[in-house]
């Protein structure tokens, strides 16, 4: 079938040829492509949607031809999940938690231990209600629970979560598996010593711990000093060894104490060389075997996987490693545990485990149980998998009874259970549970066979139905209903033919592509059995929606032929006096403009092409945001001519009339048209206003130029000898009036100074500072007082006379207003616990090396280009140590005020001081390369913040060195407002070098 745009153009190529009124149903049967003959089986991969007779890909071959009853549902057979006779019960991995799942299955197949946990006290369970799920609380509960399940359930495998995260482990996160076998057996141990019958409170001690001592042996006087110990495990270094036996003996072996490391012995009372050994004095039952596989890696900084091949007994004589007993302690070997993969961050963990009833060997790897051939265990294909190319060493051999593993990393070896009865209920109700589970899987997919089987026939009998035969009766249905109604995974919804009638009440001629032409018969089964409307029949194809369209795709065609008309015509100027004025934007976007008109008058803006007779000039996103009607651009605000002539020109009475046709509506103005009088008078009076703005702007300059340049400014650090009295004014007044002086005709003249913002509420003083307020000399403030609107006139006068040595502190002032002690404390109050109680500000992280700042010269580049012209417009001096009494943030004493005078402390930071001694930086904070901002708020804590330094730097948080103001900040639990942290804040970051990190290293080993 041929493309949908070709089928849309065919529907409508008979408009060059007929008039809106001479249209027939003839026409109308093509606009809405009842003709178009249907699509057969296997010619189209997918529907046309172009063409409504084409009812092929629409979802039918699902239906016709042989039906497989799985396709009908999606539930497996629940006998999958069932426990084989013979097997073991698998557990499910939650994520990262095989290395607990291995552990919870070696501990289980040991019998005595299981047998002990049964005879736990658990009243909550055995006067446990069995109508309601049974939740444990405590690990041995859950533990108990667990491994009763693992023995009777006829679950394939269970799930661990309840114990998981009783612990508290993180599932996504794998763990250290030999520290997690340490905690749990001592979290066990803790719980079962509270247990009341005696025999329970030893028994991870009797099956696990065993007696050994550190024996130090001093050479000067001979003396041994024993020091006793338990332990659960032995810890075998495997670096540099091949076998088993070779790893205890090492363990074992005698260690000399001498130089540095020397033993103070208390026989001698001095320190004197000496050796060290462990003594292995008792062997539990099940001797646990750590061979050390991940080791610290001290030029990496990170724990490292060793691959060493190690060879290992079945059976494991430690007689000869038992001190001062000549006897046989044969252990047999039952489990060894595997760690796939070569790194020790990653990898997966499975379990080899011998069952103790008949010798098999098992090898659980989560969810699945694998039973080995023999009797023997078989550990080749565990050696193979995810080792790299150069990591392959050749295997060697082993003898008869002999293992070798490069990835076991415990071996559990033994010296060579009846259950309670709750417990034996709680299990019989959990497979109860999952016998009905089973039952309702099973009757959920008989119900999908049957509801498939069902929709299989209704298919069958309908589709032949759907084609409509020519000269028959016909209607239209939603391709996507169709669709929907041959998916069998979605319910099929009530027919709704809303969204396909025009505005008239009919089928819109552009909606046929999205619908199907039926058959009245099919179109009647249909309805009847799903229900929906509106109904749409041959009646309703649109006579006056396919006349409009027809109109408006007649004037598109004589749209391009005016347009190239009237670009033609254009080019000259008009050879007459009769002209028009036509906006420039309109004139180059008129051709997209006529589209948009016409398609609105279609009320459908779907088809809008601007390209679609001939090229034409772009127009911009700016035209089309500002170009709504046609000649609008050359309209001003009050509806007539706009004044300026630059965006209109004149074209011809020809050329008029050919866009007049198109856009009937459009402003009309002849080339006698004058332009807005009201615009003309506006425009002279800005042209005045702007020269009286020059002209004050001007003569206030020449009268303060010393003001607008900033020199031979007046400072209270040192009283000025030339006057006893100096006015104040706000530094935001001084600032506007500069940048009026500057900019006089694109800013607003300043009016009035404003100093009633620097008084209080009782009409006294508040603010001393230079960022604030700024010094007049009394001429100064004549020609201030003549030029602008004073309404409160702020003075400071001299009352004694300071010697040329004597310092600020030593002149005293009178201000008139006097200072208001009361509320300059207050504010300065709240400003300092705004500073402190703040949320959601910015401060910055400076990374500093060798105690500088990292490319301290070097600011940012994105500085934008308001902030460069403001730090340019705005000289001003700033001085060397000076600091903010009303801003101040550390918390030190101010210099106070007295309610008629004021020492210079009042303003401690001087004002600019006579000449060009310096430019006034913008107080926006520049950034320096290697600083980054942060988010933070108040009570947010040191800790907290140092892990968001971490995202933004990647360095770990004990590596992090943070100051302020040369202060350490070290206390992670204080808040940054505790710790004088305030907003726009600098800290400085100093990262602990890998000097320090190896002296920490050398320091704990």
């Amino acid at each position: 079938m041929a493309p949908r745009v070709q089928l849309e153009k065919a529907a409508w190529r008979w408009v060059d040829s007929v008039r809106p009124e001479d249209i027939h149903r003839e026409h109308i049967e093509i606009a809405y492509r009842i003709c178009v003959p249907p699509c057969k089986r296997g010619a189209c991969r997918r529907n046309c949607k172009g063409n409504p007779n084409c009812l092929v890909g629409i979802g039918e071959h699902a239906w016709l031809g042989e039906i497989n009853e799985n396709s009908f549902h999606n539930i497996d057979d629940p006998n999958s999940e069932r426990r084989d006779k013979n097997t073991f019960v698998g557990l499910t991995n939650l994520g990262a938690t095989c290395y607990v799942n291995t552990f919870l299955q070696v501990w289980f197949h040991n019998l005595e231990l299981r047998r002990t946990l049964y005879l736990c006290q658990n009243a909550r369970a055995e006067e446990h209600n069995m109508d309601s799920d049974y939740e444990p609380r405590s690990i041995c509960e859950h533990l108990q629970y667990l491994f009763a399940l693992l023995q009777n359930s006829n679950r394939r495998y269970i799930d661990p979560s309840g114990l998981v995260k009783a612990l508290g482990l993180d599932t996504g996160q794998q763990q250290d598996a030999q520290e997690f076998s340490k905690l749990f057996l001592s979290l066990l141990e803790d719980t079962l010593s509270k247990q009341k019958n005696p025999n329970l409170q030893n028994v991870i001690q009797l099956q696990f711990c065993g007696q050994m001592s550190y024996v130090t042996v001093c050479n000067q006087c001979g003396r041994a000093s024993p020091l006793p110990s338990r332990y659960y495990e032995l810890e075998l270094n495997i670096q540099g060894h091949k076998n088993l036996t070779e790893c205890v003996t090492e363990f074992l072996k005698e260690e000399k104490l001498d130089g540095d490391n020397r033993y103070f012995c208390e026989s001698c009372q001095s320190k004197q060389n000496a050796t060290r050994r462990i003594k292995l004095h008792s062997l539990p039952h099940v001797l646990n075997l750590q061979l050390m596989r991940f080791i610290f890696d001290r030029q990496t900084g990170h724990k490292k996987k060793l691959n060493t091949f190690i060879s290992f007994p079945e059976q494991l004589d430690m007689g000869p490693f038992l001190e001062g007993k000549d006897e046989k302690c044969v252990y047999e070997l039952s489990a060894v545990l595997i760690h796939r993969g070569v790194s020790a961050y990653s990898g997966h963990y499975i379990a080899h485990v011998r069952d103790a009833r008949t010798s098999d060997w098992y090898k659980f790897n989560d969810e699945e149980i694998e039973k080995m051939e023999g009797k023997k265990l078989q550990l080749g294909i565990e050696e193979d998998i995810a080792e790299t190319v150069k990591s392959q060493t050749r295997k060697p051999k082993c003898s008869k009874g002999y293992h070798c593993s490069r990835n076991a990393y415990m071996l559990n070896v033994v010296c060579m259970t009846f259950e309670p009865s709750f417990l034996q209920r709680l299990v019989d109700r959990d497979n109860r549970k999952f016998e009905e589970w089973c039952l309702e899987m099973a009757d959920m997919r008989k119900q999908s066979v049957d509801k498939g089987k069902a929709k299989h026939e209704e298919v069958k009998e309908l589709y032949e139905l759907l084609p409509a035969e020519d000269g028959q009766q016909y209607e239209f249905v939603p391709l996507e209903w169709l669709k929907k109604w041959l998916d069998d995974s979605t319910v099929t919804k009530e027919i709704d033919n809303g969204n396909f009638l025009c505005s008239h009440g009919k089928l819109h001629p552009d909606k046929v592509g999205e619908a199907k032409r039926i058959s009245v018969k099919a179109a009647e089964l249909l309805f009847d059995r799903y229900g929906g409307g509106p109904r749409l029949d041959g009646s309703t194809l649109c006579e006056e929606c396919v006349g409009q369209r027809c109109r408006v795709l007649r004037l598109k065609n004589q749209l391009a032929e005016d347009y190239k008309e009237v670009t033609n015509l254009v080019k000259g100027p008009p050879k007459s006096d009769e002209g028009y004025w036509v906006g420039k934007t309109s004139l180059r976007s008129w051709r997209q403009l006529a589209l948009e008109q016409l398609d609105e008058d279609e009320e459908e803006t779907k088809h809008i092409d601007g390209k679609t007779n001939g090229e034409g000039p772009e127009i911009t996103d700016e035209d089309e945001e500002e170009m709504k009607t046609f000649n609008e651009d050359i309209l001003c605000r009050h509806g007539g001519l706009s004044i300026l002539e630059s965006e209109r020109r004149l074209v011809t009475e020809e050329v008029w009339s050919k866009l007049r046709v198109y856009f009937p509506r459009a402003p009309q103005f002849t080339q006698l048209q004058e332009p807005c009088q009201q615009c003309l008078r506006l425009e002279r009076e800005g042209k005045e206003n702007e020269a009286l703005n020059r002209m004050m702007a001007s003569e206030q300059k020449s009268s303060l130029l010393n003001l607008f340049q900033e020199k031979n400014r007046p400072t209270l650090t040192k009283w000025p000898q030339e006057t006893d009295i100096l006015y104040i004014v706000p530094l935001f007044f001084v600032d506007e009036w500069r940048k009026f002086i500057r900019r006089p005709t694109k800013t607003t003249p300043v009016s009035s100074v404003g100093n009633s913002l620097l008084l209080c509420p009782h009409g006294g003083f508040m603010f001393t500072h230079d960022s604030i307020i700024a010094l007049l000399w009394p001429g100064e403030w004549e020609v201030i007082s003549r030029h602008f609107l004073v309404d409160q006139p702020i003075s400071i006068c001299q009352i004694s006379q300071a010697t040329p040595n004597e310092e600020l502190f030593d002149c005293v002032c009178v201000l008139c207003p006097e200072l208001c002690r009361d509320c300059r404390e207050g504010f300065i109050f709240q400003q300092q616990r705004d500073m402190r109680e703040y949320a959601q500000a910015t401060v910055y992280v400076r990374k500093v090396i060798d105690d500088k700042r990292l490319m301290e010269a070097a600011p940012e580049v994105n500085v934008s280009g308001s902030e460069a012209e403001d730090e340019r417009e705005e000289p001003v001096t700033k001085v060397d140590g000076e600091r903010d009494p009303d801003f101040s943030q550390d918390g030190a004493k101010r210099q106070r005020l007295s309610d008629s005078t004021i020492g210079a402390a009042a303003s401690p930071a001087p004002m600019a001081s006579g000449g060009k001694s310096g430019i006034r930086r913008s107080t926006r904070h520049r950034k320096l390369r290697g600083e980054k901002a942060l988010i933070v708020s108040a009570n947010q804590t040191l800790k907290e913040l140092k892990i968001q330094i971490m995202h933004a730097f990647s360095v770990a948080p004990f590596d992090q060195n943070l100051s302020i103001d040369g202060r350490c900040l070290t206390d992670d639990s204080a808040t940054l407002g505790s710790l004088g942290v305030i907003p726009e804040s600098v800290i400085c970051l100093k990262v602990c070098t890998a000097f320090i990190l190896d002296l920490i290293l050398n320091l704990n080993l």
